[in-house]
């Protein structure tokens, strides 16, 4: 039977990552964090909320300590995730929180030492603590983030689950595009086929790009009609259990140009070969650069300027990040995309993306498992 250890009503899970918490801060030499609402916040404790005027979250001592700030609007829904936590820092609308929030900070020993706020901290908020008690502020933006990229084997298959109703959602799609539907009707389709998967919260929100807008790498339009023989670059997530997935496959309407099969083949092979890349001892930058080298053969360098993949899981966007610079070796447990792409303006765009998980042998697990070879959508 596990032990319920008094971390302040926060299940086992959430109090082992606490305690891996507090000796990340021991090692930045911060005395404590303060956690806003983010994607932070939800992987210590749970809680899922957006920042907003009303300040809320978590503080957590370097001796694994907390209280929590909460707002009387707030404070039934952050007592549900806190539990019975040593001390709720309650204020008001006519009161305001910074009150509160020294209260909280003496009772943990935290006034005149060095606290680090996350991003899910307005910055307006961590001035007016700052005007109100002697405190240090310090950047905490990536304290979690060896916490956080280094996924367990219960997230590694949250993270699975969610890429296998991703990849649902895509097969469905190749047999529902056709000629004269708008990118919004797509746009619209993709929810319903996520929820039919079993999914109903989406990671972002989808792109479909078809056509010419495919070599905007992020275009958010909708209002474009496919075409007979038009390119569609599909960009789509869903989240299982608050972790995301993120896929990107590229279609065909109609019978591709040679051009646009060269494209596409010179995307799929440096796709594969970011892949390929991952071995043990790698880095980032490694798997950029095989990715991009077979971009860059090809001649189609100057038409590929992003980074190769970021890594993915309570956030779509969160480390390690697969980019020329990134040093530091790959370890069991990361998950990203591997995305490269080619963007011809005024023509088209191609990109494939695989999200990929490094096992414990420092090789890497493809999550996503729709084909990567040309597609010609069935209606096309």
């Amino acid at each position: 039977m596990r032990q319920i250890l008094d971390f302040g009503g926060i299940n086992l899970i959430r109090e082992n990552r606490l305690k891996k918490l507090a000796a990340e801060l021991r090692a930045w030499g911060f005395d404590g964090i303060y956690l806003g609402p983010s994607t932070d916040l939800e992987y210590i404790s749970g809680l899922d909320t957006h920042p907003d005027e009303r300040v809320r979250g978590l503080m957590v001592s370097k001796d694994a300590k907390c209280f929590a700030m909460t707002p009387l609007l707030y404070k039934e829904e952050i007592q549900k995730a806190f539990g019975d936590v040593p001390f709720y820092a309650e204020w008001n609308d006519h009161e305001g929180f910074t009150d509160a929030f020294r209260l909280g900070c003496e009772k943990l020993g935290l006034v005149g030492k060095k606290i680090a706020f996350n991003d899910g901290v307005r910055a307006v908020d961590m001035l007016a603590i700052r005007d109100t008690m002697d405190i240090r502020l310090c950047n905490g933006a990536k304290v979690l983030d060896p916490l956080r990229s280094r996924k367990d084997e219960e997230e590694l298959d949250l993270m699975r689950k969610a890429s296998e109703m991703v990849d649902q959602v895509v097969y469905k799609l190749i047999e529902f595009i056709k000629p004269g539907m708008m990118e919004r009707d797509i746009i619209k389709k993709i929810p319903e086929f996520f929820e039919e998967a079993g999914c109903y919260e989406m990671s972002f929100s989808p792109i479909v790009a078809s056509g010419p807008n495919g070599s905007m790498p992020h275009y958010s339009g909708d209002k474009r009609v496919i075409e007979k023989n038009d390119v569609i670059i599909l960009d789509l997530g869903g989240r299982h259990n608050g972790y995301c997935s993120d896929t990107t496959r590229t279609l065909f309407v109609g019978t591709p140009t040679d051009e646009q099969k060269k494209v596409y083949e010179t995307v799929r092979r440096a796709q594969a070969a970011g892949e390929a890349a991952v071995r043990p001892g790698a880095t980032g930058q490694d798997v950029d650069r095989a990715a991009r080298k077979v971009i860059v053969d090809a001649g189609y360098g100057d038409f590929f300027f992003n980074r190769v993949g970021h890594g993915i899981g309570l956030a779509v966007h969160e480390s390690p990040f697969i980019i020329e610079g990134n040093d530091k070796p790959l370890e069991p447990g990361n998950v990203f995309s591997i995305e490269p792409g080619i963007y011809l303006p005024g023509k088209f765009g191609v990109r494939i993306e695989n999200l990929v998980a490094v096992r414990p042998d420092g090789t890497g697990e493809a999550l996503n498992h729709t084909p990567r070879e040309l597609t010609i959508v069935r209606n096309g």
